[in-house]
């Protein structure tokens, strides 16, 4: 489960846009300059130089074995008011292991800094970032750098925001409906409003941003003394990256960007969160010709309109009655959409289905359920996620915008759409200041090379973004994974991406403004659950 763990699928986060807009986005509003991103930062930056991180055991919260140290670095929670109110990140380190691997690509005889790493959101932590360092893929950049993981601010347990009681936010079972009628769109209204009124409760709500994130990047960069970022953002973490890349740019080392968001300012956030449904449409049709294919192992039809019939039996089913007593709608909804992050998904997901047809539970109920012990987490996320996005940008106010877009998208798109907008609706009721974004437009010649990785059907940050990223970087190299639509391609199973990926962070060689690499394998029908 490489993707799972390295880009930490929580619901439907890291989201982006395709290339249309619905009719009701509004037009791009002013951005906000490159000095203001910088505004307090110089006194957090010199503040972390001195202080530096202070490394040592992990808290016991973090799983994370006694080979990884950890420390904190203090950030401002007000870049306003720089020497105010400072909260701490925690981060989490690897020391490089100092010597050239057999076989090992590029001059690694030293130490080459941090690279520090995000794996997205927002409200996903990267503190286990360093437990790469010890698989193959890894390995050879394991010998020339630190790796560095972090918790951002807001997710636990960096000053962790919560917007409602965990228990309550994971409750199972319940049900999402596929048509939902008035009154459970009424019903849902209200659910948003009130988690609204509940993220609003947290005290400097205001300061959990995107363009706090970028400078809080520049202030871990100067607390572990780097000359320059070293940096690989996955999924919003491109986003936050190219923010970065905007306010700091002669801080920018080698940066690698995978699965980028769009960072046009007209489609953050509202735009981008309602065209990505379309995509998942497209790769949840990927799922079910696979799974056709496969139709002599998991016997869920030969074709994918027979596929998309029995997932709907067992719909309708734990509908009635939830699988285990703890598997609804709800549920199964949010464990089918992991088929579009990841391919690696998808022989647990139709594993999942046929043996529950089949009259087997245990499959699927392994598959979606979540435990007790990861409620708060689950919710922290979803709180990071709201919080962020709702600050970064304007988002329509009024529930009747909402309804017309979601339903004309629904109409070509119906597996994620209305999910999609339940989870973003509480920003129609957002209490804090707006931001404005960012407009990222940087001109050749202003930034070092920036390599981009984007898989062609990624549904979670769509190609389109992608394209848009590379423009907006003026010198950067946009890699391209053909045919494939794993969200996320560092050090997965394609070794052209990864052979790309090393001799740009070893050696700094980029293939020019443009590369493709041919489609990793998808998996093997085969009848495999969660604990396989």
């Amino acid at each position: 489960m490489r993707a799972a763990l390295l880009y930490g699928v929580l619901g439907s986060l890291a989201l982006t846009g395709l290339a249309g807009a619905p009719a009701t986005a509004a037009p791009p509003p002013e951005s906000q300059s490159p000095a203001q991103l910088r505004q307090g930062v110089r006194i957090a930056v010199r503040a972390a130089e001195r202080a530096g991180v202070d490394f040592g055991s992990c808290p016991a919260s973090e799983h994370l074995p006694r080979s990884v140290d950890c420390g904190t670095v203090k950030v401002p929670l007000d870049y306003d008011d720089p020497r105010g109110e400072q909260i701490k990140l925690l981060v989490s380190r690897t020391p490089a292991r100092r010597s050239v691997p057999a076989g090992g690509a590029g001059p690694a005889k030293r130490s080459m800094g941090a690279l520090v790493f995000n794996p997205g959101g927002p409200g996903a932590s990267g503190t286990y970032f360093p437990l790469l360092a010890n698989l193959p893929e890894w390995r050879n950049l394991s010998h020339a750098y630190d790796f560095v993981g972090y918790a951002p601010r807001g997710v636990s347990p960096s000053a962790p925001l919560s917007c409602q009681d965990p228990a309550a936010f994971a409750k199972a079972p319940s049900h999402s409906p596929a048509r939902p009628t008035a009154r459970e769109k009424a019903e849902r209204v209200e659910r948003a409003k009130a988690y609204a009124a509940g993220c609003a409760a947290n005290r400097g709500v205001e300061h959990y941003t995107s363009v706090n994130n970028a400078r809080d990047l520049e202030v871990l960069r100067a607390a572990l003394h780097q000359p320059k970022l070293n940096y690989l953002g996955a999924s919003y973490g491109t986003y936050f990256g190219a923010l970065y890349a905007t306010a700091f740019p002669d801080r920018v080392g080698r940066f690698v960007l995978d699965g980028p968001v769009d960072p046009a300012p007209n489609r953050v956030w509202y735009a981008n969160n309602l065209l990505q449904s379309v995509a998942f449409e497209d790769r949840w049709r990927d799922f079910r010709h696979w799974a056709a294919k496969g139709d002599p192992v998991y016997g869920l039809g030969a074709t994918p309109h027979e596929v998309l019939r029995s997932y709907e039996k067992v719909r309708a089913a734990v509908e009635k009655k939830p699988a285990g007593g703890r598997i609804g709608t709800a549920q199964l909804h949010a464990a089918m959409l992991k088929t579009g992050y990841a391919d690696d998904y998808w022989p647990i997901a139709a594993t999942a289905l046929a043996e529950y047809l089949e009259g087997s539970p245990r499959a699927l109920v392994e598959f979606a359920d979540i435990a007790p012990q990861d409620y708060a987490g689950e919710e922290n996320g979803n709180a990071v996620y709201t919080t962020v996005e709702c600050n970064d940008a304007e988002w329509p106010t009024s529930w009747a915008t909402w309804d017309q877009d979601a339903s004309h998208v629904a109409r070509m798109a119906p597996f994620e759409t209305w999910d999609n907008t339940w989870m973003n609706l509480p920003c129609a009721f957002w209490k804090s200041p707006r931001q404005q974004p960012v407009d990222v437009n940087i001109p050749q010649g202003e930034l070092p090379p920036v390599l981009i990785l984007a898989a062609e059907r990624d549904a979670a940050t769509p190609y389109a973004g992608a394209r848009s990223l590379h423009r907006r970087l003026g010198g950067s190299t946009l890699v391209t994974e053909r045919g494939s639509g794993s969200h996320g391609i560092a050090g997965g199973a394609n070794a052209c991406v990864n052979t790309y990926v090393d001799r740009f962070l070893l050696e700094g060689r980029t293939p020019g403004p443009r590369a493709d690499c041919a489609p990793h394998a998808l998996p093997t029908a085969e009848r495999r659950s969660l604990r396989d």
